[in-house]
């Protein structure tokens, strides 16, 4: 039976290209699920029980290192995908788990995939848990050295700097962003994109591929008459689309 794997990366372009890539290096492996975020990579990886998982350490909804977590307890074996290097050394060093740099070249590829089918044939390290607990250390640390604290906006024709704690929401919309408060909403040009890796994951979430809420300000999550989720906030009049990728995120709520 052919191995099967799983793809996570929020970058289209780059979870694009590792697939080819894999398609061409390695084509009796069977990619059953290609994912953008770290919610639907958990779905998929419940549903679709892969053998190999590619996870980009840092995406929206949830990080590779969570998804890992979920991966270990089922066995998988785990290719960290990273641009940090510091992570791809502890991840290699241990030998729990083996990563690629991104971007990822044929070369570099070849080399993880001969190692990978080699612990295919093994049972997956059980070391795994304490390499996650040290790159997640790593990860919280780079976080809080990089998170935004302020924002700066047009308000008309005034720019205004709002502190992040004051933000209920970002949307992109056209080729600017909407930074709503509870007072203001003003706009900026930076991409929504940008503005998820230097955001707090467990403050603000991805609910809509242009959507970036304060999960404390979420009161409720429903279904309209067409079967399209939208969540409610507190203290706020708009209702804000969440797409199926992320409705995951409310499923015990």
């Amino acid at each position: 039976m052919n191995p099967t794997a799983l793809i996570a990366e929020d970058e289209p372009a780059q979870r694009e290209s590792l697939a080819r890539l894999l398609r061409e290096h390695w084509p009796e492996l069977q990619l059953v699920a290609e994912c953008e975020d770290g919610l639907s990579a958990l779905e998929a990886l419940q549903e679709k029980l892969p053998q190999v998982v590619f996870l980009d350490i840092r995406m929206p909804g949830l990080s590779g290192i969570k998804v890992a977590r979920a991966a270990a307890q089922l066995g998988a074996h785990i290719v960290f995908v990273t641009a940090y290097d510091e992570y791809a050394v502890a991840a290699f060093e241990t030998g729990a788990a083996d990563y690629l740099l991104k971007p990822v070249t044929p070369e570099r590829l070849l080399q993880t995939i001969a190692r990978v089918r080699q612990r295919l044939t093994q049972p997956a390290r059980a070391d795994l848990h304490q390499l996650l607990e040290a790159l997640d250390v790593g990860l919280r640390a780079r976080q809080s050295q990089t998170s935004l604290k302020w924002v700066t906006a047009s308000l008309g024709d005034t720019v205004k700097m709002f502190p992040i704690d004051d933000v209920l929401f970002f949307q992109a919309q056209d080729k600017y962003v909407r930074v709503v408060s509870a007072k203001d909403v003003a706009v900026m040009r930076t991409p929504l994109k940008d503005l998820i890796s230097q955001l707090d994951p467990e403050t603000f979430w991805q609910i809509h591929r242009s959507i970036i809420v304060r999960a404390s300000v979420i009161e409720r999550v429903q279904k309209d008459a067409l079967g399209h989720f939208h969540a409610k906030l507190r203290g706020h009049s708009e209702s804000l689309p969440v797409s199926a990728s992320f409705q995951s995120r409310f499923k015990s709520m």
